[in-house]
């Protein structure tokens, strides 16, 4: 439980210290770059991902439907993606990364664009630069530095990780 609480602080520290750049269709959520560590992390980082969207969209003031429409986008992109990339092949990894970048570009991108009452195409387009950078670039990087035989031994001694890998919470 711990593992999750600290995946949603930091998620939602990350959007609202970031504000400027996390909210509205042109968005670069840095604190999205978590998302691809749910292949790693399983439950705890898909659950606090998504509570920290959550939370975090409290304070983007466009009411319910991005409260929850960004909940439920973080959580079927870190689920999706932890279900194709959690053994950690390269490959299932890239297209684990890239189901995140898409699935949040589509249900992001479609409800801010009713919402701010733009082009469906802008409002996809907008949403996707920013997830292409924070999740696609950034996220693979962490994840990567994060997955090495090095860091995951450290994981494994301090107990955030069991015999199979997985997250132990």
């Amino acid at each position: 439980m711990s593992l999750t609480a600290v995946f949603a602080a930091l998620y939602a520290v990350g959007v609202v210290f970031l504000a400027p750049i996390s909210f509205q269709v042109f968005q670069v959520r840095l604190a999205d770059a978590l998302l691809p560590l749910s292949m790693l992390f399983g439950w705890p980082a898909i659950l606090g991902l998504s509570l920290g969207a959550f939370v975090a969209n409290f304070f983007g003031g466009l009411g319910p439907v991005d409260i929850i429409g960004g909940a439920a986008a973080n959580f079927l992109a870190t689920l999706v993606a932890w279900k194709i990339g959690h053994k950690r092949r390269p490959a299932s990894v890239l297209v684990g990364v890239i189901s995140e970048v898409l699935i949040v570009t589509l249900i992001v991108g479609t409800y801010l664009s009713f919402l701010l009452g733009m082009p469906l195409l802008i409002g996809l387009l907008g949403v996707f630069l920013g997830s292409a950078v924070a999740i696609g670039v950034l996220g693979s990087i962490l994840f990567f530095a994060l997955s090495s035989s090095r860091v995951t031994s450290i994981f494994r001694s301090s107990s955030v990780f069991n015999q199979s890998g997985q997250s132990e919470e």
